[in-house]
C-alpha cells in the first residue's frame, strides 16, 4: 500500500454506535508484546485517574474487575456496553492481524496506535510476510487527522508503516538496543537496561521527553522486551497527554502480567513461565534468562504448536539452542498432529544452535518435573510457550494443563 492509496479510505472510522463516540480507543499491534504493552499503558491510565477497559489475549478487564465475556465480536461490544455504563470512557485494545485483516480498523475508531514489532508468525493464516505486514498496517491506515502513530524506531519495517499513515498523523517513536540500532531518529531511547529478580531498569537518552521522565524508568517486569514495551506505553500515555510523573508511577506500579517471565520460584533455582512462541520472542526470553544466570545455566522446556506454521519450528528450536545451556523439547498443543514430528522438528532446529544440549520429552509434565530436578542453585530455568494458558489442547481435547500449576506442584 502506498499514500496514493489513502484517498480511498475514510478517516477517521465512524462510531459503529452513537455512545462510542465519548470514547477513546488505543490499539497495540505487532507480533509479540502486545499483552505487556496494554498493561503497562493500562496501568499509566489508571494511575491517571482514569476509568479503563482492557482488553488482551488473557482476557476483559475493567479496572480491577475481570469480565467474563468471550473473545468475539459480540463479547467485544458487550464489555464495551458495560464499561460505559460504568462510567469508563478510555479502552486498551490488544488487536491482532486475523482482526484486522478482517476489517475491525475499519469497523471500530482507533484514536492511537501502537506497533512492538514484527516477526515471523501466523504465516499459516495469512499466506505471506506482505499480507501479514498488510493486515498490521491497517491499524495506522485508519488513524484519523490529529491522532498518533507510535512506532518502534528499532524495527525497520516501522519504516513501511509510516510511509502509509497519513501525513497528518502524529508520530511518535521509541527504541531499545536490545532490539538492535535504530533505523532512524527516536524521541525515546534506552541506552541501558539492568535486569534483576525484582523487575526492569531503564536508562533513557537525553531527549525532551526523556527529561520530562526524569531520565529514567522501571517496571516490575523482568526483561529487555519488557523495557521496550514500557517504552512504547510511555509514547503513547505521552501522546495522549499524560505527564512524565503519572507515566512514570504508572509503570513502576504495573500489576504482573500473567505468564510474561512470570517468576513462580525462586529457589533453589530461578523459574519463570512465559507465553513466549516465535523464534524472536523466545530469543529474548532465553536472553533475559542469560541476564539473571549470569555465569550459572539457562534451562529451557519449550514445543511447537500443532496445526500453525510449520517453518516456523526450525528456527525456534534454533533460537533456544543457541542461547541455553540445557533443552528439554516436548508438547505445546500439538493438537491433531504427530507429537513426535513436531518435537523433531523443534529438535532438529535446536542441535543446530550449537549450544545446548538437547533432550526430548513429549509429556509436557514430566519434561517440567525433569528440569526442575536437573536445576542447581543460580540457574534459571525457563517453561515456554503456554504462559498463561489453563489447558493443553491434544487431539480434539483440550485437557486441563497449567505450567504455572506444574511448577507449584512439583517445588510444593
Amino acid at each position: 500500500m502506498t499514500n496514493a492509496d489513502l484517498t480511498d479510505v475514510a478517516r477517521p472510522t465512524a462510531a459503529p454506535f452513537p455512545w462510542v463516540e465519548e470514547w477513546f480507543t488505543f490499539g497495540v499491534t505487532g507480533t509479540n508484546g502486545k499483552t505487556s504493552t496494554s498493561s503497562l499503558l493500562m496501568s499509566i491510565l489508571r494511575h491517571a485517574g482514569k476509568s479503563v477497559l482492557l482488553e488482551t489475549t488473557i482476557g476483559y478487564r475493567l479496572d480491577d474487575e475481570e469480565l467474563d465475556v468471550p473473545r468475539t465480536t459480540q463479547g467485544f461490544i458487550a464489555a464495551f456496553k458495560h464499561a460505559h455504563e460504568r462510567g469508563a470512557r478510555d479502552a486498551v485494545i490488544e488487536v491482532t492481524s486475523q482482526a484486522l485483516a478482517q476489517g475491525y480498523a475499519k469497523r471500530w475508531r482507533f484514536d492511537l496506535g501502537v506497533f512492538t514489532n514484527l516477526s515471523r508468525d501466523h504465516l499459516d493464516a495469512h499466506g505471506s510476510w506482505e499480507h501479514y505486514l498488510a493486515s498490521k498496517a491497517q491499524l495506522f491506515v485508519h488513524l484519523g487527522p490529529g491522532r498518533t502513530a507510535v512506532l518502534n524506531a528499532a524495527d525497520e519495517t516501522a519504516l513501511l508503516l509510516d510511509q502509509v499513515t497519513p501525513p497528518d498523523v502524529r508520530r511518535l517513536w521509541y527504541s531499545c538496543p536490545s532490539r538492535g540500532p535504530r533505523v532512524r531518529d527516536s524521541d525515546l531511547e534506552a541506552v541501558s537496561i539492568e535486569l534483576s529478580p525484582e523487575g526492569t531498569r531503564i536508562v533513557l537518552r537525553p531527549s525532551a521527553l526523556c527529561e520530562e521522565l526524569d531520565g529514567g524508568l522501571s517496571i516490575p517486569l523482568i526483561g529487555h522486551v519488557f523495557a521496550e514495551n514500557a517504552l512504547a506505553a510511555a509514547c503513547a500515555a505521552h501522546g495522549y497527554g499524560i505527564g512524565g510523573a503519572v507515566i512514570r508511577q504508572g509503570l513502576a506500579a504495573t500489576p504482573l502480567v500473567p505468564g510474561r517471565f512470570q517468576l513462580v520460584a525462586r529457589s533453589p533455582a530461578l523459574v519463570a513461565v512465559d507465553f513466549a512462541h516465535t523464534p524472536d520472542a523466545l530469543a529474548r526470553t532465553c536472553e533475559a534468562a542469560r541476564a539473571l544466570a549470569r555465569s550459572r545455566r539457562v534451562i529451557v522446556v519449550f514445543g511447537a504448536g500443532g496445526g500453525r506454521d510449520k517453518a516456523k519450528r526450525g528456527p525456534m528450536g534454533r533460537a533456544v539452542g543457541e542461547r541455553a545451556d540445557l533443552a528439554w523439547v516436548t508438547n505445546d498443543n500439538p493438537r491433531q498432529e504427530e507429537p513426535a514430528a513436531i518435537a523433531k522438528a523443534v529438535a532438529a532446529g535446536c542441535r543446530k544452535g550449537g549450544r545446548a544440549y538437547v533432550r526430548v520429552e513429549l509429556d509436557r509434565r514430566r519434561a517440567i518435573e525433569a528440569a526442575l530436578a536437573e536445576a542447581a542453585p543460580g540457574d534459571v530455568v525457563v517453561i515456554a510457550g503456554k504462559g498463561h494458558e489453563r489447558g493443553q489442547s491434544i487431539g480434539t481435547e483440550t485437557l486441563p494443563f497449567s505450567d504455572i500449576d506444574e511448577v507449584q506442584r512439583v517445588l510444593g
